[in-house]
């Protein structure tokens, strides 16, 4: 036993490198298991505040232990648990609040383009930052609008133009607020229904970034998931998903309580504007779920090919698949509605509204 024990604060962003070594770090959740099923980072395990002292056997001292819960103040009581019986921890500085708000980021290149994507940790969120030349394009910007602005800065380009996949169900959108700061020009779906001025998107349209480098809006209207939900195209090299296909399944169809007819869309979708390109083209959707595995320096990302592989329902035939997608889709995400209607411009931001969007998103179908 540790003579002399102790806690101390250890920030979100100092959490993630240390994601890659799991067997070193001991992840203990204080919260409630309702709480810690509904949402909680991946290997940690869960004992209750209430019944860490007589649990405390099962904690591994062998480890470095980070005390977890939803802001900090049952994590901090936890600790302080941990250092009366002689055992010293690291309290999580914020808990699950910060850590939905919790960033990193991979950098890649293709051809003459480079994608940055950024990985809010927490909420299971990608954006991208595409550049080339002096110009970059922004696919998806979380509401934290000053990331997006430091990495174009730090590359030397411009934010140009600024692009949603859809209308967001889950998060809510920095599209509107980046474009406002930068002048940048916003481009949406004419098929969702954004109240505010915006750029209609077309299929076919070439938005350059230099000289035979640009984002093709691949189909901008690929419904399923939304009416409007859009596919954009990296040359011959990527391919930008939003919420229609993820690694790990395909976008929900229920979200406007349209199943069957956004379910039919969907299939429609993948097998008309995705399934026909190359294997080889990688995939970057617009999130990840628990299942998808995150590591320092790699991109989420799978080529179309392994997806054809390990994705059952891109195989069904048409029934089987608007079956299976009604039946599975399940638990959407808390507050959608609200969510919806900010970003479609009916309703104003708020630290209340920024509350409701916490936890993890539920735009795929369950795999």
């Amino acid at each position: 036993m540790t003579i002399s024990a102790s806690f101390s604060p250890l920030s979100t962003e100092h959490l993630v490198p240390l994601l890659e070594s799991m067997e070193s770090i001991f992840l203990l959740d204080v919260r409630e298991p309702d709480e810690w099923d509904d949402w909680r980072i991946q290997g940690a395990v869960n004992i209750p505040l209430g019944q860490l002292e007589g649990r405390l056997g099962e904690v591994d001292t062998d480890r470095r232990i980070i005390v977890i819960c939803a802001r900090g103040m049952r994590a901090t009581s936890g600790a302080e648990i941990l250092k009366a019986n002689g055992i010293s921890s690291e309290v999580l500085d914020g808990g699950m609040g910060a850590w939905a708000s919790t960033y990193d980021y991979v950098i890649q290149t293709f051809g003459d383009a480079t994608v940055i994507q950024l990985r809010r940790r927490g909420k299971g969120c990608l954006s991208y930052v595409v550049g080339s030349g002096s110009k970059c394009v922004v696919i998806d910007p979380s509401v934290d609008i000053d990331r997006y602005r430091n990495l174009a800065e730090q590359h030397g380009w411009k934010i140009a133009d600024i692009v949603d996949t859809h209308l967001h169900a889950d998060h809510i959108s920095g599209g509107r607020d980046l474009a406002e700061v930068t002048g940048a020009t916003l481009r949406l779906s004419p098929d969702d229904p954004f109240t505010y001025a915006y750029e209609p998107l077309a299929d076919g349209l070439a938005i350059e970034m230099a000289a035979g480098v640009d984002l093709t809006v691949a189909a901008v209207s690929a419904p399923g998931h939304t009416q409007g939900s859009t596919v954009y195209k990296l040359g011959d090299f990527a391919v930008f998903t939003g919420d229609t296909l993820f690694l790990e399944s395909v976008g929900r169809p229920d979200l406007a309580d349209q199943a069957r007819e956004f379910a039919e869309n969907l299939y429609q979708s993948l097998h008309e504007k995705i399934l026909p390109l190359s294997d080889d083209i990688v995939v970057f959707p617009a999130h990840f779920g628990a299942s998808v595995e995150v590591h320092d320096g790699q991109m989420v990302s799978k080529t179309l090919g392994e997806l054809r592989k390990s994705l059952a329902p891109l195989s069904f035939s048409r029934d089987e698949f608007i079956d299976w997608a009604i039946k599975a889709a399940k638990d959407r995400p808390p507050n959608y509605q609200q969510i919806v209607r900010i970003n479609a411009g009916l309703e104003q931001n708020s630290d209340e509204a920024m509350e409701s969007e916490l936890g993890p998103n539920r735009c795929a179908i369950a795999s």
